[in-house]
C-alpha cells in the first residue's frame, strides 16, 4: 500500500525524489493512516483544484484497502 502511494504521488511532482510516505499504527477502530510529504512547491499538484486529486488519491487508497480487508486514511504535509 506504502509503494502504490509513493508511485502516484510521483507521477504527480516535479521533485519525485523528495515524495515519502509514514506510516502509522492502526488506531482503536483500525484504521491505518497514511502521511504523505511532498516538496512544499509540489502540494498544489498533489491536492489538486478544489482537492479533486487528494480526494481521488484517498478513493483508490480506500478501494485497496478494502480489497485486502483495511481500513484505509491519507493525510498530506
Amino acid at each position: 500500500m506504502k509503494d502504490l502511494l509513493i508511485e502516484i504521488a510521483k507521477g504527480l511532482v516535479e521533485a519525485p525524489d523528495q515524495v515519502r510516505v509514514e506510516v502509522a499504527e492502526p488506531t482503536e477502530d483500525g484504521t491505518i493512516v497514511y502521511t504523505l510529504y511532498v516538496a512544499e512547491q509540489d502540494k498544489g499538484r498533489v491536492i489538486g483544484k478544489q482537492g479533486r486529486i487528494a480526494k481521488s488519491i484517498r478513493t483508490l487508497m480506500r478501494a485497496q484497502g478494502t480489497r485486502l480487508g483495511q481500513k484505509i486514511s491519507v493525510d498530506i504535509d
